[in-house]
């Protein structure tokens, strides 16, 4: 995670779709991450495979294969892979266009990560 979004997703913005929605496939190590962030519209999460932690910055919860969390408008959020194996998990934002606003700083050593997916 070099610039605190995960390092292997893939991301299919929805307006060259005319959709409304983008969608980020994630496929992340044990401890990988995004830091805390928030969107102006809503995103539901779908875990496939593997456990992670998310937090609103106050509570933190567990969330686990078929389990699906949203995260309402504007709610600083973040996760974290705290299984053993890397997660997979399905991202829905409710937008046609991919909006983050950072409330924690990338860590000095960042490098740009690249948008591949492993």
């Amino acid at each position: 995670m070099a610039d605190g979004r995960p390092q292997c997703h893939l991301e299919v913005e929805g307006k060259p779709h005319g959709a409304k929605v983008t969608v980020l496939l994630e496929h992340m190590p044990p401890g990988a991450g995004p830091r805390l962030h928030w969107h102006p519209y809503g995103e539901t999460w779908v875990v496939v495979e593997g456990r992670i932690a998310f937090t609103d910055g106050k509570v933190t919860r567990e969330a686990g294969p078929g389990d699906v969390v949203y995260v309402a408008p504007e709610e600083p959020h973040k996760f974290t892979v705290v299984s053993d194996q890397r997660i997979k998990m399905i991202c829905i934002h409710q937008s046609e266009e991919f909006i983050t606003h950072w409330l924690e700083e990338a860590p000095a050593t960042a490098k740009p990560s690249g948008r591949t997916l492993t």
